[in-house]
């Protein structure tokens, strides 16, 4: 975790591009960021640690492989907890703002409730953030400077890559935590796959995953409980040529949880998650040959 001492003179993300592309793969770590601003520190009733539950802590990196295989991967710098752009970009509590919210902002969403909206109001197991309202210039400054540009990028990355291969694969990089979901044989899932219940990416990719992670060892559950957020459903358009997959990892493969650090099993999980990458590459390669066939 760094403290900046304001989050619209830093980078707000960034993409590491390979030297060439070696096909239609675009992966994606949006909560990733553990950049925290002062006046965000400040403004809340949290700790530092406490307001880290939130953060995808690593994945970026146990992704990062994926860029010297030939694909590009976006990271957020700025953490989940002070914008989440894997949400709509007016998904907002009301409760939380000193001010009326435009008219255009969603304030019913199931996140909205949850306190999980587009600017969190709670982390961790519902505890709250803020220590007063923020004012509601506040959010709108944070949606313009941040989320809007993120997404410009993710769209500008999907475009150039349906583009040059005629069709994109987004793979959307997340963490869970070790807790209480299970898995249909009541264990824990080590790796939940997301495809919005087979509307966001053709089944070829789904397997193709799943074989992958099967074949290194970890439990996998598809779509529970996590079937992939805004951005799998806002991009996931098959009919359109762009697919989109949700991984979330769970953490006790890789890090420890209490002391936020990478355990000893780290390297592992990255070059396991590096045999997903191959395998959705190889599962593209399919696909464009099928896709070719159809065409002739």
């Amino acid at each position: 975790m760094t403290a900046t001492p304001d989050p619209f003179e830093t980078p707000a993300f960034e993409v590491l591009r390979p030297a060439r592309r070696s096909g239609p793969l675009v992966f994606n770590s949006p909560h990733s960021g553990a950049s925290y601003p002062a006046h965000f520190l400040a403004a809340s009733r949290l700790d530092p640690v406490s307001l880290r539950r939130s953060e995808d802590m690593f994945v970026d990196e146990l992704f990062a492989g994926v860029v010297t295989r030939g694909a590009p991967l976006l990271r957020a710098m700025f953490p989940r907890a002070y914008l989440d752009v894997n949400r709509e970009p007016y998904e907002l509590d009301p409760r939380m703002f000193d001010g009326r919210l435009p008219d255009h902002c969603n304030t019913r969403s199931m996140r909205v409730a949850g306190g999980l909206g587009t600017i969190a109001r709670v982390v961790g197991e519902g505890q709250e953030i803020y220590a007063r309202k923020l004012s509601v210039e506040e959010a709108l400054q944070r949606i313009d400077a941040l989320y809007r540009p993120y997404h410009l990028a993710l769209r500008d990355l999907l475009e150039e890559t349906r583009a040059e291969f005629g069709f994109a694969v987004l793979v959307d990089c997340h963490s869970m935590p070790s807790g209480p979901h299970l898995h249909a044989d009541g264990l824990k899932p080590d790796v939940v796959l997301g495809d919005r219940y087979g509307t966001s990416c053709s089944r070829l990719f789904m397997d193709a995953a799943d074989d992958a992670l099967h074949a290194a060892g970890y439990r996998v559950s598809r779509n529970k409980p996590y079937a992939g957020g805004f951005i799998t459903e806002h991009y996931g358009r098959p009919p359109a040529g762009i697919h989109a997959l949700q991984i979330e990892v769970n953490r006790a493969l890789y890090m420890d949880e209490r002391r936020h650090t990478r355990s000893a099993a780290f390297g592992r999980t990255a070059r396991n998650m590096m045999r997903v990458a191959d395998a959705l590459e190889i599962a593209a390669r399919s696909f464009s040959r099928s896709m070719r066939s159809a065409a002739e």
